[in-house]
């Protein structure tokens, strides 16, 4: 018998959530074949079976989480006489499988001695496309994904596509049932993005028996039961909070008791710069590159950065130490149906608009699909997060910890400002920043996000200064 153990992938995670199994037990499989769905505080991971054999235990349930070195399955290799021999599973975004775990005796052992720990991607044969978040509302809303047609890139299938598919059951319920229409169930609801994502309020499983409650109640509403005429209950929805969506939650906890978070907020003139970037759009089209602000953004930030050394460091908690970084790996907080997802551009002031342009839709692409490697997503020095396309005013963002400061960008919008005494219009658009108060003083705050300012108020003058 060979045991597959969860391994200790770096990065500081020790532990991992089921989000779902692949098969059950009993079944045969592949070598390669993809097993089971893991979702980490990183990534999301599809580790396969490490030989060719028979699922005889699997020994955590979904939505169980298990630490580092804990058993996930155990497998019975075809080969007679199969010796454990114990390996280590490597964690790959969700889509790729992953050669890991024991191997038998003979030539299968060879190979696998030979690359121990290489990924391998295998594609499953009529399985549907979906991102781990919208399989687990399929599961909560007892739907059979495999049935749900996809209407996403290359055919995955979306929330939007779960609500179509259950309006489709509803209505073909209530149009066989018209005489009983107030009494025709329904699969389960979704929400809206802000409600499906936050799970404000819910409950949360921390046990296996408030686990089996969770499961039991997730994604159907409570129906109101009227006594006397008056309504007895509330109709509410209780969805587990799991995978992306708890490590997140998690992580902002984690931030907000550490770091004493202080917000300034100041407004910047777009008008230059969005002369320069309509000029530039043309040379970016002929390359097929979509041209937004955000690299000017990025390179404005990187300048004031190697001038502020503050805001690109960290505290070391453990050796009481202050980190200054000489490197630049900045963070762009990426909106997806998982989550909030910070894929990193890894030294962005070597690289120039059109290039980091590029890289910024990749990156974007990658994590709205859940397939950013563990390398995508680590090693940043300081984050921004544009929720400007979204609207709003200004907001106070939360420090992705252990960084010192994150730069928020809004809206642009036309107003009227004063120039010279007279009232003008011009497009404005509020930045903020959130700073480590034990790092950064308020002065130092303030002038950094005066020199961004200037560099994004006369773009002639940013282009002078890019390394």
């Amino acid at each position: 018998m060979v045991e597959f153990k969860l391994a200790d992938i770096g990065e500081g995670m020790h532990e991992g959530e089921i989000t779902r199994w692949l098969v059950k037990e009993g079944d045969r499989v592949e070598r390669d074949q993809p097993v089971v769905e893991v979702q980490t505080d990183k990534v999301n991971a599809e580790l396969a079976s490490p030989v060719t054999g028979t699922i005889r235990k699997i020994l955590h349930a979904e939505g169980e989480t298990v630490e580092v070195g804990s058993t996930l399955f155990i497998i019975e290799p075809e080969s007679e006489g199969a010796a454990v021999a114990v390996r280590p599973v490597i964690e790959q975004p969700a889509g790729s499988a992953v050669a890991a775990g024991q191997t038998a005796a003979g030539r299968e052992v060879a190979e696998l001695e030979a690359a121990p720990r290489a990924a391998m991607a295998v594609q499953r044969e009529r399985r549907v496309l979906a991102t781990p978040h919208v399989r687990r509302l399929a599961r909560e809303m007892q739907i059979d994904i495999e049935q749900v047609p996809g209407t996403g890139p290359v055919g995955r299938v979306t929330e939007e596509d779960l609500r179509r598919f259950v309006q489709a059951l509803q209505s073909g319920v209530q149009s066989g049932r018209k005489a009983d229409v107030g009494h025709v169930g329904h699969v389960g609801h979704v929400g809206h993005q802000g409600e499906t994502d936050a799970g404000s309020g819910r409950g949360t499983a921390t046990s296996g028996e408030a686990s089996r409650q969770s499961e039991q109640t997730a994604g159907h509403a409570v129906p109101p039961v009227a006594t006397g005429g008056r309504m007895a209950e509330e109709p509410e929805e209780r969805i587990p909070l799991r995978g992306i969506r708890k490590k997140i939650a998690e992580h902002m906890v984690k931030s907000v008791s550490i770091i004493p978070h202080v917000t300034h907020v100041d407004e910047v003139e777009m008008d230059a710069l969005i002369a320069l970037r309509d000029r530039l759009k043309v040379y970016a089209e002929e390359r097929q590159i979509r041209l937004t602000f955000l690299p000017f953004f990025i390179k404005a930030l990187v300048i004031a950065l190697k001038e502020f050394a503050m805001l690109n460091a960290s505290i070391d908690d453990a050796s009481g130490e202050i980190v200054l970084k000489r490197y630049y790996h900045i963070g762009i907080a990426t909106d997806t149906e998982d989550g909030l997802i910070v894929p990193v551009i890894k030294h962005a002031d070597r690289k120039t608009i059109f290039q980091l342009a590029e890289e910024i839709s990749q990156l974007a692409a990658l994590a709205r699909q859940g397939k950013l490697k563990l390398e995508q997503i680590t090693g940043g020095t300081f984050t921004i997060s544009n929720v400007g396309p979204i609207g709003g005013l200004y907001a106070t963002p939360i420090i992705n910890h252990p960084e010192a400061a994150i730069l928020g960008l809004h809206k642009m919008e036309p107003r009227m400002v004063v120039r010279d005494g007279q009232g003008v219009i011009r497009t404005m658009m509020h930045i903020s920043l959130s700073f480590d108060h034990r790092l950064i003083d308020g002065a130092t705050a303030v002038r950094f996000t005066n020199r961004i300012k200037e560099l994004l108020e006369n773009p002639d003058r940013l282009f002078l200064e890019m390394a």
